[in-house]
C-alpha cells in the first residue's frame, strides 16, 4: 500500500483510459484495508481506485512500480483476485494512504466479477509501457509561421476542462459500444435458446424416428445453451418470492441431471452447473442454498440433505437410501474391496459423494473399513451377515 498515492482522478498528459470495474476491494498483502468497495480504473499509465461511498477519495498506482501480475480464481466462498507484485517504493513528494508496508504486493478483489478482462488488459498495458514513450509535437508545426501561443500557455483551466470533456466523451462512447455489443449477444443467445426449445419439442413428437444416441447428443447441446428465461431479482423481486421461483426453476433444471447421476449431486456441483446454464445471469451461492431449502416446503421432487460429515447434497425424493446401500455392498462384494476413487469411477459420481456413500453403508453395518498407510478401503462386513 505504500506505493499508492492520493489523486484527484484527473488523467495525466497523454494518459488514455482502458477499462473500469466497480466493486473492487484492496488488500495490503494478506491484510484487509479500509478501501473496501470502489471503482477500479485502468489507464495506459496507472490504475486508479475511486471510493464508491466517499466522493473525491481516490488512489493511484503507477505502472512503473509493478513487477508482475498474478491471477487468483474465484472459489465457492471467495471472489476472484489480481495479485500485483510491486517494486521497491521510490522516494516521492506525493503523500499516500500508507507510509510503510510490510508487504511487497497488493491484492485486488473483484466482488462483482470482471477480473478476467481487467487482468488481460492490465497485463497488456504493462507490456505497452506507454509511460516510457516521450510524446513529441508534430514536426509540421515547426515550419509553420503562426502567431498562436504555444501549447504550454494554452493549457490553462479552459484547456484542461476541454481535454477532460473530450476524454469523458471518448470513454462514454467506448462503454456505450461495449454495452450495445453485449445486448446484441444476449438477444442472439435468446434466439438460439428459442430455436433449441423448438427442436426439442419436434424431437419429442418424432420418438422412434430418431436414434437414442442422437437424442442424448442433442440434449447435451441443449444443456450447453442454457436456461431460456432465468429467474432474476429484476423479474421476480427479492426475498421469499424470488427464492420460491428460483427453487422451482432449479428443480426443473436438476430433475433430469439427477436421474443421470444416480439421484444425488453435491451442492457445489449444483451451483456450478446451474450458473453455467444461466449464462450471464449468475446467482450467488447463498441464493442457491436458500432456494434448495425450499424444495420440500414447495412439494418439489427434490430435497436438500446434510450428511454427518457436513457435506450438503441435493437428491431426488424418490432416491432410496436402502437401495444405494445395497448396491454399494454388492459392488464391494464383486470387487473384493472399494476405495472412494474406485467407487466414483464405477458409478460416475464425484469422489466426495462416493466417500459419503461408503461411510453411509458402513454406518448401516454393510461395510467395514481398513484404514492403513495404503489408504482407506471398505470391505463387505462378514461379521453381521446372517
Amino acid at each position: 500500500m505504500d506505493r499508492f498515492i492520493w489523486t484527484d482522478g484527473i488523467f495525466l498528459a497523454f494518459e488514455k483510459p482502458t477499462i473500469q470495474q466497480p466493486g473492487v476491494r484492496i488488500y495490503d498483502g494478506e491484510n484487509k484495508t479500509a478501501f473496501d468497495s470502489g471503482t477500479l480504473r485502468l489507464t495506459s499509465h496507472r490504475v486508479m481506485w475511486d471510493d464508491d461511498e466517499n466522493e473525491g477519495r481516490a488512489l493511484a498506482l503507477h505502472h512503473s512500480l509493478v513487477k508482475r501480475l498474478e491471477e487468483s480464481a474465484s472459489t465457492f466462498t471467495r471472489s476472484a483476485k489480481i495479485i500485483v507484485h510491486l517494486d521497491a517504493p521510490l522516494s516521492r513528494c506525493e503523500q499516500g494512504p500508507c507510509v510503510q508496508s510490510q508487504f511487497s504486493y497488493i491484492r485486488l478483489s473483484f466482488k462483482k466479477g470482471g477480473q478476467a478482462d481487467f487482468y488481460s488488459l492490465y497485463k497488456q498495458e504493462l507490456l505497452n509501457k506507454a509511460w516510457e514513450i516521450i510524446q513529441k509535437p508534430t514536426e509540421e508545426r515547426a515550419g509553420q509561421k503562426e502567431t498562436k501561443p504555444s501549447g504550454r500557455f494554452r493549457a490553462g483551466i479552459v484547456g484542461i476542462e476541454r481535454s477532460m470533456q473530450e476524454k469523458k466523451r471518448a470513454t462514454d462512447k467506448q462503454m456505450s459500444q461495449a454495452f450495445q455489443d453485449l445486448d446484441k449477444l444476449i438477444e442472439r443467445a435468446k434466439d438460439m435458446v428459442t430455436l433449441a426449445d423448438r427442436f426439442a419439442s419436434k424431437l419429442e413428437e418424432k420418438q422412434g424416428a430418431v436414434s437414442e444416441d442422437e437424442t442424448v447428443a442433442f440434449k447435451s447441446y441443449l444443456l450447453s445453451i442454457g436456461i431460456a428465461n432465468p429467474v432474476t431479482r429484476e423479474t421476480h423481486g427479492s426475498g421469499g418470492a424470488y427464492h420460491r421461483e428460483l427453487a422451482k426453476q432449479l428443480a426443473q433444471f436438476l430433475k433430469n441431471l439427477l436421474q443421470e447421476s444416480g439421484g444425488i449431486m453435491s451442492l457445489a456441483d449444483v451451483y456450478c452447473r446451474f450458473n453455467r446454464a444461466r449464462g450471464m445471469e449468475l446467482v450467488s451461492p447463498d441464493d442457491v442454498s436458500s432456494a434448495c431449502k425450499l424444495f420440500e416446503h414447495l412439494r418439489l421432487p427434490l430435497r436438500l440433505k446434510k450428511f454427518d460429515s457436513g457435506v450438503l447434497v441435493v437428491e431426488l425424493v424418490s432416491h432410496s437410501e436402502d437401495a444405494v446401500i445395497g448396491d454399494t455392498r454388492q459392488l464391494a462384494e464383486r470387487n473384493g474391496s472399494l476405495t472412494a476413487e474406485e467407487l466414483a469411477r464405477i458409478v460416475s459420481i464425484s469422489v466426495l459423494l462416493a466417500k459419503e456413500r461408503l461411510l453411509l453403508a458402513e454406518r448401516k453395518g454393510q461395510l467395514c473399513r481398513d484404514d492403513s498407510i495404503e489408504g482407506l478401503k471398505f470391505y463387505p462386513n462378514r461379521f453381521t451377515r446372517a
